[in-house]
């Protein structure tokens, strides 16, 4: 089979991208014309407002990273900048064998990395290898195993390097052989675990690498020219990208502006050209006029994190009594502001298969847009602690942020209200936060997962049991092996249908306390064409221009 986009757009998804194209004042068509305005300087800068644990895309699976890596590096496939199908990155093609088990990508010529040394087929072995390097701590190492023939093997000994399905048969040519047909793989590829890093570099930087903006090398549309850790990253045009002559800006600041409403004033005053999230305050009222405030569609789910290897949050009618206490409508449109829709399960409505919705006819388990006081009530009797009786404090953690904030506060407030119960509310910054959370010290904890690939088991492997993503500690040998059968299933609408049953056995134990999924709302000023987020966050600068 030769290329094919694997993205299968819904009406949902349909209309999602059409707000992403046409209510955002940046949006513009990529690749048509690379002219810029004449005596315009072509330099933007934009405000972000997590710190990422890490910028190494081998290592980090925290979204907070997204914005810088996905300017920086490329992999195989890449997202339109216009509509975000799939479509050919670094490879310029490639092929699937009749049985799906061979993939073989034939990159683009003369690849270079942003220091203009060669990049070739045996850059994405040597990233696979240092990815199944256990020392490496790679958060998505399951995007390997989990697939690719002989990666457990290599994860588990150093020495069988041999036997890994990924080869390079020459410097443009890279083939991947899987451990089953798996129809949703090349969506898989176009996440940054699957970027390539160079070998050179980290040889010679260990995991210091990506401090230094000169040790920082890179194959994206942007290289690095200056760090400042905790303030901002500073990139430039890279001239070694392969579509170097369509990338419009010549400079492209990354800000680090923690407080939303710093960043909201450092916009208003031109000191930022744009800003990742938005006060929820000020929404309501940068919605009048041309103010640059831009909404789109999100394949993504809100939600806390519930320690289920803790007691009493072992016990699912605890979970329950959490889940039923929450007005998910006052969370969304009082305090919030943030255009989401209550999320009664994990895994958000958009994939389908010939026409039919993930979400199509699925259970709100007991659970409403409102809170259920009474039902709350009585679920936390039944666990045994009539009243809030004996239940020990509650610890409610979110990282610093102030959505995040705002959010646990008014849970904190619901909880007590309606279940009887204390509630302690904590904070850390968020590579502490994240690090207790793996840690599993925690109760109940401020998270969400956004969509990596357009794909229901981007959510589905987070409650897999031991999976390096399942930081709730959730384990159920039902839904683990048909999350298993689902994974190599080739008929879409049989995958389809035995998801739906593996996230109705785990939604029904409320592993999760769900609030809502989410709209993406960022600033971007109305003199700024071509900046463009998907449905899956990612955020793109590459058809990025300063038109005034």
């Amino acid at each position: 089979m030769k290329i094919k986009p694997m993205l299968v757009i819904t009406p949902l998804l349909a209309v999602m991208l059409a707000v992403s194209a046409c209510s955002s004042p940046t949006s513009s068509p990529s690749g048509t014309d690379s002219s810029t305005a004449p005596g315009v300087t072509q330099a933007m800068t934009f405000a972000l407002q997590n710190q990422p644990d890490g910028i190494d895309p081998t290592v980090t699976n925290n979204s907070f990273a997204m914005p810088i890596i996905d300017q920086a590096f490329e992999g195989l496939v890449t997202y339109s900048r216009t509509d975000g199908s799939l479509i050919p990155g670094q490879a310029a093609s490639w092929d699937i064998s009749t049985d799906g088990l061979t993939y073989t990508f034939h990159l683009r010529p003369g690849l270079k990395w942003s220091d203009g040394s060669p990049l070739t087929a045996n850059d994405w072995v040597y990233t696979a290898q240092r990815i199944l390097t256990p020392s490496t701590a790679a958060q998505y190492v399951n995007l390997y195993t989990d697939y690719v023939v002989g990666a457990q093997e290599l994860y588990d000994d150093p020495t069988a390097t041999a036997g890994l399905g990924i080869k390079a048969t020459d410097d443009s040519t890279l083939v991947i052989t899987l451990l089953a047909p798996t129809p949703f793989f090349i969506d898989i590829l176009g996440m940054w675990a699957w970027d390539p890093v160079q070998k050179a570099t980290i040889d010679a930087n260990g995991d210091q690498w990506t401090n230094s903006a000169s040790s920082y090398i890179t194959n994206g549309p942007f290289m690095m020219t200056d760090i400042k850790l905790n303030d901002s990253w500073v990139m430039a045009k890279n001239p070694n990208y392969w579509d170097a002559a369509n990338v419009k800006l010549d400079s492209l600041t990354l800000k680090l502006i923690p407080d939303q409403s710093t960043a909201l004033t450092a916009y208003k005053n031109n000191e930022v050209q744009g800003s990742y999230t938005v006060p929820p305050s000020s929404i309501a009222s940068l919605k009048t006029g041309d103010q640059g405030l831009v909404v789109t569609g999100a394949y993504a789910t809100t939600f806390f994190d519930i320690n289920n290897k803790k007691a009493p949050y072992d016990n699912p009618l605890v979970r329950k009594a959490l889940n039923l206490a929450i007005d998910r409508n006052s969370l969304i449109n009082d305090v919030l502001q943030n255009g989401g829709t209550p999320a009664y399960s994990l895994i958000p409505p958009g994939y389908s298969v010939d026409g039919k919705d993930f979400a199509d006819g699925r259970s709100t388990f007991d659970l409403g847009p409102s809170a259920n006081a009474d039902a709350a009530k009585q679920a936390l009797a039944d666990a045994g602690y009539p009243g809030g009786a004996g239940f020990p404090t509650l610890q409610l953690s979110y990282y610093t942020d102030d959505t995040a904030k705002l959010m646990t506060e008014a849970i904190a407030a619901q909880l007590e209200q309606n279940l009887g119960i204390k509630v302690q509310i904590s904070n850390e910054d968020w590579a502490v936060y994240y690090a207790d959370i793996q840690a599993g010290n925690y109760d109940v904890a401020a998270m969400g997962w956004g969509a990596d690939y357009f794909h229901p088991m981007t959510f589905m492997q987070l409650l897999v049991t031991g999976d390096v993503n399942n930081n709730v500690g959730y384990s159920n040998p039902q839904y683990d092996s048909l999350v298993k059968q689902a994974q190599t299933e080739t008929d879409p609408a049989k995958a389809l249908a035995v998801m739906q049953q593996a996230d109705a056995i785990a939604s029904a134990e409320y592993p999760m306390l769900t609030v809502f999924y989410r709209a993406n709302m960022m600033l971007v000023s109305p003199n700024i064409q071509g900046v463009y987020r998907d449905v899956l966050g990612n955020i793109y600068f590459s058809a990025a221009s300063v038109t005034t």
